[in-house]
């Protein structure tokens, strides 16, 4: 068992009287960053080996530190261990066990470091295994958007803009920009993790230590690619958990974007798509909905996530050097954004492949919206016509389309030489919302062939 609650702080030996119970469940952080345990067994036994190689401590006291802190992880992993609150933290609740198990050598363990360079150390492994999860779960929701492209790669769907319809497009080049955008969420946290695996470990409480310890061997032995190079900034920084956090805040802004489309194509006016039953749940009073909440919830959460960017910005804006106790306060909005980013990605990745597709009501709304405008307008351009010559021609055809309450296509070929003499009986071919795929066959464009192209690109990009 853990050392009594009453037993004394590390440090209480400069204090006069004892801390507070309000105080201590105010300063105490180890309801919250227990989650790191793992981390921090880690992180001592790559310093405790290093002391053990420069001579700091005995290979006898390392034997009994790597013996202590297995029985840890036992008692960890089969829920034995007691987490104390006395002990303020997830460092000292193991450290205070180690001693208690060991005797003098868990006492030796700290060493040449301090809790400061010790924090931000756990701190930079957590996020990292982190970051290698979430990367993997951005690919799964891209494949789920691929594999949906592949199947959808010719179906027309209105393109909007403004909300209102622009130009036919396919589903499969639709969902293939999100693919883009994911991309790029997981090129970000690539980079970002090169600036998450740096050693801050050896920096001690900020001016370093007098002890001849190797930093480089911990970060070797840990897998960190650098050494924070100054001490005071190494204790002090947080900018990696802030760029972190404006990843996500990218991701889920992405995912936010994608959601809307959700509900507003699942709404009976649109009826796109349907989702699958058990992403949806119903009304406690109107027994006829199916509401999309898991896409309402995503967009909600992705206030939730910018807000912890907002916070940790606000966090370390006024603060001097070094450390100071206000980065106590990064760790829960760092592990809920990180922990609301793997849900929602886990989530979505199974939510994409069972969204039902309606084509025939995608093509509906293609014939509301004279989504071939533009074609026409191209065509003339192509006869010879100014382009803004050709752009007025289209508009005074839109608006007698609007008059009858028929598309541009139906028009008669005498109705269309109306508004220009250039129009000859191959007019008709461009005026089809497969004419207009078709015709944007060019890189990036919607044409199915294109289209096609683009997921073997992506595919291979995924798989690299």
């Amino acid at each position: 068992m853990n050392t009594p609650a009453n037993s004394p702080k590390s440090w209480s030996g400069r204090f006069s009287e004892p801390v507070s119970e309000l105080v201590k469940r105010y300063t105490a952080s180890v309801d919250f960053d227990q989650r790191m345990w793992q981390q921090d067994i880690r992180g001592s036994l790559a310093h405790a080996r290093m002391l053990a190689a420069q001579k700091i401590i005995s290979p006898g006291d390392l034997s009994a530190i790597e013996r202590g802190m297995a029985q840890i992880t036992q008692e960890i992993e089969s829920a034995d261990f007691h987490w104390n609150l006395d002990d303020e933290d997830v460092h000292l609740n193991i450290e205070k066990r180690l001693t208690a198990l060991v005797g003098d050598a868990g006492k030796r363990l700290h060493t040449g470091r301090s809790r400061n360079d010790q924090v931000a150390t756990d701190i930079r492994l957590w996020l990292r295994d982190a970051i290698d999860e979430i990367h993997g779960l951005l690919g799964d929701l891209q494949g789920a958007l691929i594999d949906l492209a592949h199947t959808h790669a010719e179906t027309p769907l209105p393109g909007f803009t403004h909300l209102q319809v622009a130009q036919p497009v396919t589903f499969g080049h639709h969902l293939l920009a999100y693919v883009e955008m994911l991309q790029r969420d997981r090129e970000r946290l690539t980079d970002c993790r090169k600036r998450v695996n740096r050693l801050p470990l050896g920096a001690a409480a900020l001016a370093g230590t007098t002890f001849p310890i190797d930093r480089h061997a911990v970060a070797e032995e840990l897998g960190f690619e650098a050494v924070c190079e100054n001490s005071l900034d190494a204790v002090s920084d947080r900018d990696f958990a802030i760029e972190f956090c404006a990843a996500a805040a990218l991701v889920m802004t992405h995912i936010s974007r994608f959601s809307e489309e959700l509900i507003l194509w699942m709404s009976p006016r649109v009826g796109f798509i349907d989702l699958a039953d058990r992403f949806c749940t119903g009304s406690s009073i109107m027994p006829q909905k199916k509401n999309p909440d898991v896409p309402e919830l995503a967009r909600g959460k992705t206030g939730r996530v910018n807000g912890h960017l907002v916070g940790l910005l606000t966090l370390m804006k006024g603060q001097p050097l070094a450390y100071n106790k206000d980065n106590q306060e990064d760790k829960e909005p760092l592990f809920d954004t990180a922990d609301t980013l793997r849900d929602t990605l886990r989530i979505f990745a199974d939510m994409v492949p069972g969204i039902k597709v309606k084509p025939e009501a995608m093509r509906a709304a293609l014939r509301q919206g004279y989504a071939t405008a533009t074609d026409l307008a191209d065509y003339l351009v192509k006869k010879g016509l100014p382009f803004r010559d050709a752009h007025e021609a289209v508009a005074l055809a839109t608006k007698e389309c609007e008059r009858r309450g028929c598309d541009i296509a139906e028009l008669s070929l005498d109705d269309l030489r109306q508004f220009s003499p250039l129009v000859g009986d191959d007019v008709f071919a461009v005026l089809t919302v497969e004419g207009s795929l078709a015709a944007r066959n060019h890189f990036g464009g919607t044409a199915p062939t294109q289209v096609r192209a683009a997921i073997e690109r992506a595919r291979a990009r995924l798989n690299k």
